[in-house]
């Protein structure tokens, strides 16, 4: 972990039609699963995953508020500032691997899909968007070497459904010696029901309103653990132990809000 420092644009391009990935000419070392504070000077600061790391670093991020606003304005040569990486990331398990992503929930997923091809071993990946045109990452996957299966809502491309219904299907077909996903915390939910039914052990990304990163602020608080200190990535055990987990989180204000 390093404090702030400044990062140069070194491209800046569409994943999707809301969905950017911005690399930089700096190198970070992080593990996948890790993220980092961003700075957008005279903006705000915001959790990232990410998406890239080593040489030409990267992250990937969805158009949301002002802060992503103003980050999506950047162009090659422009500065912005981070500090990290934060938090606990992922721990690559097993030789046959089903990977879990929803939308913007791939950013992280990305380089442990690369990780785990390299190191040998079979993965399978459940990739869900609303409609294929905001599907992320499909083609780097595909190059990875991953088994794809693909769902939108919509039916534009694969199967016609949520992905945690495909998620169901695939493993009622394939035998798994761990499961990894990040996407919307009502999608983790039903995968954790999934995990304890055909007993394949998992570990799921959290996303919640970070401000400090490490374990400060209390914005990221759930059932007594920090996010962003003790998270993002959680394992099945200690999900199982969180009564907050689909059912409500804190807001920006601090207040308490279904999710």
């Amino acid at each position: 972990m390093v404090g702030l420092r400044i990062f140069t644009v070194s491209d800046h391009r569409n994943e999707t039609p809301t969905i950017k990935s911005m690399r930089f000419k700096e190198t970070l070392i992080a593990a996948p699963g890790q993220f980092v504070m961003v700075w957008v000077p005279g903006v705000d600061e915001f959790p990232m995953s990410v998406s890239y790391a080593g040489d030409r670093c990267g992250i990937t991020y969805q158009i949301i508020g002002e802060g992503t606003k103003a980050l999506a304005m950047k162009k090659p040569g422009d500065k912005i500032g981070m500090r990290g990486p934060y938090g606990r990331g992922f721990s690559l398990q097993g030789k046959k691997l089903l990977f879990v992503g929803g939308g913007a929930g791939m950013a992280p997923l990305a380089p442990l899909v690369e990780m785990a091809s390299i190191k040998g071993a079979a993965v399978d990946l459940v990739l869900g968007a609303r409609t294929r045109e905001e599907m992320l990452f499909e083609s780097r996957a595909a190059v990875a070497g991953a088994r794809m299966h693909l769902s939108t809502d919509d039916g534009s491309i694969g199967f016609k459904g949520l992905a945690t219904e495909l998620a169901q299907i695939v493993v009622s077909k394939h035998s798994f010696d761990h499961m990894y996903a990040c996407g919307p915390e009502k999608m983790l939910v039903k995968l954790l029901t999934i995990s304890t039914e055909k007993g394949i052990p998992m570990q799921a990304s959290l996303e919640r309103v970070m401000k400090c990163g490490i374990g400060i602020c209390d914005s990221c608080a759930i059932d007594g653990k920090h996010v962003c200190r003790d998270g993002p990535v959680f394992n099945d055990g200690d999900l199982r132990k969180f009564a907050e987990l689909g059912k409500s989180k804190l807001d920006a204000a601090g207040r308490k809000i279904p999710v």
